[in-house]
């Protein structure tokens, strides 16, 4: 039997996602038994929401001034006092787990499996390779702890209705001074998270400046979806860099995805293999993003997006 611990991630507020869909994956074991860990300061409201996520057994909450901010140094120690009764350590393999993860698997000198897409055993995972082109089953140590990062896009999220318990753990655990929070920054929206949104917006470098891209940022306000960018729109300086999707970026899986002059690069569709349907608007008729499109549009973004904007307001 898996006893699974997962890493939730939240904003102090609110249970992202992704961990929800680490549930699901988790839960695909058979006889799993899953239990999910918060670090924070205050993690009352967001353990109430893990306690409702079906299929969950139990919700640990560390409480400590500590951990007000989500320091990789500062957490890892700490996930590894609460992994000693835990057979597998789940986290999301989004930019807090992939910068978690793997110091939490170097301090318990275990495996990490990275991306795991798909489970046929408590030790037997496939996960994707030479960006997505193939997919690679993995076979780890059953004698051993197993450390993994969840790759979000593959699955769906729990739902609700579980009556999880919930224990306040305190741990003694020294904690590293050799990093420390000085401040974080980033643009603030109102738009759905790029990861977990419905629906995405993404432009590339044919929008040719950074101001130009206010055309998505309205369209994309206008049906409630996030705003992505490729990476050689990022690279130009026309967005910023936790917009980027594809492989050096986010992966997601969104309902719909449309891309707004953009080539198609074979790494910016490793980032988009598992929307359900996407829209392509490029003005050439040859661009390898007409290949994977769904529906596609040949035309003058500057003309187009104005005109779909238009049609969206009414």
């Amino acid at each position: 039997m898996a006893n699974i611990l997962i890493i939730g991630e939240h904003d102090g507020k609110t249970l992202n996602p992704a961990t929800l869909k680490c549930v699901t994956c988790a839960r695909t074991l058979a006889g799993a038994k899953v239990s999910i860990a918060l670090l924070g300061t205050d993690t009352a409201a967001v353990a109430a929401q893990a306690a409702a996520v079906q299929g969950v057994e139990k919700v640990l909450r560390i409480d400590r001034p500590e951990n007000q901010h989500p320091l990789a140094a500062s957490f890892a120690p700490q996930i590894v006092a609460l992994a000693a009764a835990y057979s597998h350590v789940f986290g999301p393999s989004t930019s807090f787990g992939k910068d978690l993860m793997p110091r939490v698997a170097a301090l318990l000198d275990a495996p990490q499996v990275s991306d795991l897409m798909s489970i046929d055993g408590a030790y037997r995972f496939r996960r994707p390779i030479y960006a997505g082109n193939a997919i690679v089953t993995v076979e780890a140590d059953p004698a051993r702890k197993l450390i993994a990062t969840v790759r979000v896009a593959s699955f769906e999220a729990a739902a609700g209705g579980g009556s999880a318990a919930i224990e306040s753990v305190s741990l003694e655990v020294a904690l590293p001074s050799h990093t420390r929070y000085v401040s974080v920054r980033s643009g603030a929206t109102d738009r759905p998270d790029l990861q977990t949104a419905s629906k995405v917006v993404s432009g590339g470098r044919a929008l040719g400046s950074a101001e130009n891209f206010k055309l998505l940022y309205s369209f994309a306000d206008k049906i409630g979806a996030a705003v992505g960018a490729s990476r050689a729109a990022v690279d130009a300086g026309y967005a910023r860099n936790e917009m980027q999707v594809g492989q050096t970026g986010k992966i997601i899986s969104p309902e719909m995805y449309i891309a707004i002059g953009i080539s198609g690069a074979i790494q910016h569709l490793t980032g988009i293999k598992d929307a359900r349907t996407i829209v392509a608007i490029n003005k050439d008729a040859e661009a390898p993003i007409f290949e994977v499109a769904d529906v596609g549009l040949v035309g003058d973004l500057f003309q187009i997006m104005p005109e779909l904007e238009r049609l969206v307001g009414n």
